[in-house]
């Protein structure tokens, strides 16, 4: 790999970082992540077990159509 193709590269990676990051922070107003139907939540007493089953689903599938788009050759 050139160095221009892996500057190339690491700039993509960094803009997807950077856009990752704004929707972590500011989209848990309208994308209830980590909240959604299906994620496992139990608590008793002093114990709390969670398991965000369903997020995990869906941000796999969301991850997977992205970078499906992206790498197409």
């Amino acid at each position: 790999m050139e160095f221009g193709n892996m500057g190339r590269l690491m700039m993509l990676i960094g803009a997807f970082l950077l856009l990752f990051g704004a929707l972590i922070t500011f989209g848990s107003r309208f994308i209830p992540f980590g909240r959604l139907p299906g994620d496992i939540f139990y608590q008793k007493g002093n114990f709390s077990f969670y398991f965000p089953i369903v997020t995990s689903i869906v941000l796999s599938i969301l991850l997977t159509l992205i970078l499906n788009l992206l790498v197409r050759k």
